[in-house]
């Protein structure tokens, strides 16, 4: 990463975070994860959360994709609910 990463996402698992990244440099960016947990090792140690960053240069692209996903969860979910 070029520059200081800066911060996009902040969830509760390193699992959850692994997913996100991967979204994001399937679509091209430079992402990474910041964790308190001893590499993994300790996931109970995540209690302040599991960081997704991003190169500077790919703050709004990335912004604008987890939002996209984000959206497009919830309509998903707003469907399954008015079909019950």
């Amino acid at each position: 990463m070029s520059g200081v990463p800066v911060e996009v996402a902040v969830v509760d698992s390193r699992s959850e975070a692994d997913l996100i990244v991967g979204l994001l440099r399937s679509n091209g960016l430079r992402a990474g994860i910041w964790a308190d947990d001893a590499g993994g090792t300790n996931p109970e140690l995540q209690m302040g959360g599991v960081r997704v960053v991003v190169d500077p240069e790919d703050e709004a692209d990335a912004r604008q994709l987890l939002a996209e996903v984000q959206a497009e969860s919830e309509a998903g979910t707003e469907a399954g609910d008015a079909s019950a």
